[in-house]
């Protein structure tokens, strides 16, 4: 019984990918790039109780809506990073879903810190930082 050498076996995946890439409907295109964002997903996050370091959240309290990256859990808080005060979500369905909101207020590059007794519900967002004032 041979066995491959799997750095022959990685290269002409990856080979394979870049030729099948071009051949790709949009839709395939949608789709292997979710599961890319899977894969770096699971290797740059760390479990945390409940929480996922590393993913994006949306986080409700009892004044506002934060989205923004999970990037330290503590007993009482939450830290965020590129984070923004999202205003008027508009539908809440259609914005969970979609993404879509009516207003944002980025908050300044740096940390922010979300008192973990305020929040009142949270899930992953998977449309990455919003960054724009809207």
């Amino acid at each position: 019984m041979t066995t491959q050498d799997p750095a022959v076996t990685n290269k002409t995946k990856v080979i394979n990918m870049k030729k099948d890439l071009n051949n790709m409907t949009m839709n395939e295109l949608k789709a292997e790039l979710e599961l890319l964002e899977k894969q770096k997903e699971n290797v740059t996050t760390t479990k945390v109780g409940v929480w996922e370091v590393g993913k994006h959240y949306v986080i409700r309290t009892v004044t506002m809506i934060d989205v923004g990256k999970l990037i330290a859990v503590t007993d009482d808080e939450l830290v965020l990073e590129n984070a923004s005060w999202i205003a008027d979500t508009g539908r809440w369905n259609e914005f969970l879903k979609n993404g879509t909101y009516s207003e944002s207020e980025p908050f300044p590059d740096g940390k922010v810190i979300v008192g973990r007794h305020a929040i009142i519900d949270a899930m992953i967002w998977k449309h990455g930082s919003v960054r724009n004032v809207k």
